[in-house]
């Protein structure tokens, strides 16, 4: 870290659960040329990675449907979340995390994805950069059944969509899951299901 406008006084760890939160607090140099103490809390999950699998022939993808605890706090009555594949990264590579979380969750196997881009989901709490990937699949990929792993508590169920169904489907909220919504206006702007 080399930024010289920021001098990290103290480092407390409020929770090792899960994951880790951590509360920092840092003296930042003003515009002004004062300096200001500030503290925050940011929460240490790792890194992560995503990806939409497209089928160019079918006008097709997948996503997957599994219960997300946050989002039933907030308001989701079912909890249900439609998303992209995804998974952290561990020892990983973003590439092999994905292609690994890919057979997990959904039951195919690719060999070869395309990285689209890095995006950090939520700056302002989370440490996580999340790697994003597109790649084709044809139903001679489909080796098993996906649906995660018991060991890790996962309980997915697998879709199968019509990407022009799926791209109402955030415009009529069935979809917000903000990864999935980027993976695929990418894949609109860039006419990825129509080349």
């Amino acid at each position: 870290m080399s930024n010289q406008n920021i001098k990290i006084t103290k480092t407390e760890v409020l929770s090792n659960n899960w994951y880790v939160l951590r509360k920092i607090t840092y003296d930042y140099l003003k515009k002004d040329g004062t300096w200001e103490t500030q503290s925050r809390e940011a929460y240490d999950r790792g890194n992560g990675a995503t990806i939409l699998l497209y089928n160019k022939e079918n006008k097709t993808i997948i996503l997957t449907q599994q219960f997300r605890m946050p989002t039933y706090l907030n308001g989701n009555e079912s909890g249900m979340m439609i998303e992209a594949c995804a998974g952290l990264l561990d020892k990983d590579n973003a590439e092999e995390c994905i292609k690994r979380e890919t057979e997990e969750e959904t039951g195919y196997k690719i060999s070869s994805v395309e990285k689209v881009f890095e995006v950090y989901m939520s700056p302002g709490s989370v440490t996580e950069i999340v790697h994003f990937f597109v790649a084709a699949y044809s139903k001679e990929m489909k080796i098993n059944d996906g649906g995660g792993l018991d060991e890790e508590q996962e309980n997915i169920e697998v879709l199968e969509i019509d990407f022009s169904k799926a791209i109402k489907m955030i415009q009529t909220g069935e979809i917000k899951d903000a990864k999935t919504i980027m993976l695929l206006q990418h894949a609109q702007i860039n006419n990825l299901l129509n080349q």
